[in-house]
């Protein structure tokens, strides 16, 4: 039953992936939180994400923005450690309730989409970098911090898809590394991956049937309420 559970999470989140252009790890991991506990959520999203990181990266490879990327990568990794170390040391509730408040801001911050009024300063780039490889380590969900740089230095619309999905598979596969060195790849988690590759491609699959009749700013909209009261479940919950 578990399995079966997993895998109509890990359908859900690569439908609202391929159909929003985020959300994949954002929705996938709080559910999966819920489900697994942190400490064996952590290792298996980070396993899955990378198969929709890698799909992405083919998709948008000829706008990445290589020094972009390459700056981000650098200070992500120096994050990933510290985030995995918050994973395996610190208190699964906070760190749980931690993650419902990150959603929560992000949630917030999507559905205010305040104007930048100049852009923002490159020299930003590096504690965005740096708390996305903090939050990807934790709680496989480097997005935030990079979408609100990626916004504020007003990325083209191409160019801001491909620097986030090639940061989120460099980021991704330092988290995988990270979880094998310490020991997170347990066999439990390796068997749930199972249950996740099906469901990546149906997921894929039934968003490609339905793409052109989807409002995408209405269904944006929609995912990120959800997000809301994702994050809001996390916090309140004891």
């Amino acid at each position: 039953m578990t399995g079966l559970l997993i895998a109509a999470i890990v359908l859900a989140a690569a439908f609202v992936q391929s159909l929003s252009g985020f959300g994949f790890a954002i929705v996938v991991m709080p559910l999966l939180t819920l489900l697994l506990g942190i400490r064996t959520a952590a290792p298996l999203v980070a396993v899955t994400a990378l198969t929709v990181y890698v799909i992405n990266v083919a998709r948008f490879r000829r706008a990445i923005n290589g020094a972009e990327v390459l700056r981000l990568g650098l200070s992500s990794a120096l994050g990933v450690p510290m985030g995995i170390w918050i994973v395996s040391n610190a208190d699964a509730t906070l760190v749980k309730q931690a993650l419902g408040l990150l959603l929560i801001l992000f949630a917030l911050y999507s559905l205010a989409r305040p104007a930048a009024a100049r852009t923002l300063s490159p020299r930003w780039v590096y504690p965005a970098g740096f708390l996305a490889g903090c939050l990807g380590g934790a709680y496989n969900t480097p997005g935030p911090p990079a979408i609100v740089y990626g916004t504020l230095r007003q990325w083209p619309r191409d160019e801001f898809r491909a620097c986030l999905q090639t940061l989120f598979l460099v980021n991704g596969l330092l988290v995988v590394a990270s979880h094998l060195v310490a020991g997170h790849l347990t066999a439990p988690v390796l068997t749930y991956c199972l249950y996740t590759v099906p469901a990546l491609a149906l997921g894929i699959l039934l968003a490609s049937r339905v793409d052109s009749r989807v409002d995408r700013e209405r269904f944006r909209t929609l995912v990120t309420v959800m997000i809301l009261l994702l994050g809001l479940s996390l916090v309140l919950s004891w």
